[in-house]
This record gives structure tokens, C-alpha cells and sequence, in this order.
């Protein structure tokens, strides 16, 4: 993915002025960053070649549930935030979709407590709410449009 992403981000900078170091054009930061990127990825790869694991045995199987919760965490928090009009699901807002994203994400773990996950919901939807809404005066609902809030 880093190789891909960077070989990309050269490739785009290569449509601009590179300049040099001291003068430094529109392509240069891409171009750097591509090559960086590049790099990173070669030594990942490498690496994951050729290290053998502690106990000797081959990487286990993907860890599924994890990677499908977190991925529906993010995917019903975007439905939160801006509503799903194919299902005629209204926005929910801010502050919901993000008591359900951390409940949902809570349940790739091994465990789940419900009473960590309120506490973190509630933290995340404060600073989330002081952060976007209150210095950054992002315009996107924060309750539910049914509220009225």
C-alpha cells in the first residue's frame, strides 16, 4: 500500500516544477513524499520477506472480526453523520454516530464492556463536539434532525 501510494504521489509530481531545495517548487513536496513513501513501503515489504517470526511458524489467519467491525464502525458512523436516504434513515448527527461508532468498534475485541464504552462515547462526543462544532464551527448536524435540537 505505501509503495503504491507513493509511486503514485511521484507519478502525479512528475506533471509539476520540482525545483531544488533552496527553491523549492509545487512538486516537491508530493515528489519527496512519493519517493519517502516509497522507501518505507521497500523496507516493510522487505522485512515481512524475510524476518521470521519468534516461534518459527507462519503468520496465523486474518483477524476477521476486528477488520469487519471497524470497518462497519466507521461505514454507520458516516450514515450516522449524513443519513442514508435509501433506507429513509434521517442524519442522526454527531453526537449519536458517535456513541454508535464506539460501540460497534468496542465489539472487535475479545471483550466488551459496556460501561468503558459509555465512558469513552461520552468523552469522544464532547471533545469531538468542542473541537468541530465549537473552534473549528464545522456546519453538520449534531443531534438527530427529528429532535429539533
Amino acid at each position: 500500500m505505501f509503495m503504491t501510494v507513493g509511486v503514485a504521489f511521484a507519478w502525479g509530481a512528475s506533471g509539476y516544477t520540482i525545483g531544488t531545495g533552496a527553491r523549492m517548487g509545487p512538486g516537491y513536496f508530493p515528489l519527496a513524499l512519493g519517493v519517502l513513501l516509497t522507501v518505507l513501503g521497500g523496507m516493510i515489504t522487505f522485512k515481512a520477506l524475510v524476518v521470521e517470526t519468534v516461534d518459527g511458524h507462519k503468520i496465523g489467519s486474518f483477524a476477521w472480526k476486528p477488520l469487519v467491525f471497524i470497518i462497519l464502525a466507521n461505514l454507520v458512523f458516516g450514515a450516522m453523520i449524513g443519513g442514508l436516504p435509501i433506507i429513509h434513515l434521517p442524519p442522526m448527527g454527531l453526537i449519536v454516530g458517535i456513541y454508535a461508532l464506539t460501540f460497534i468498534a468496542g465489539l472487535a475485541g475479545d471483550k466488551f464492556n459496556l460501561k468503558e464504552s459509555i465512558v469513552l462515547a461520552t468523552i469522544l462526543a464532547v471533545m469531538s463536539y468542542l473541537a468541530f462544532i465549537k473552534l473549528l464551527n464545522l456546519q453538520f448536524p449534531v443531534w438527530p434532525v427529528f429532535a429539533g435540537v
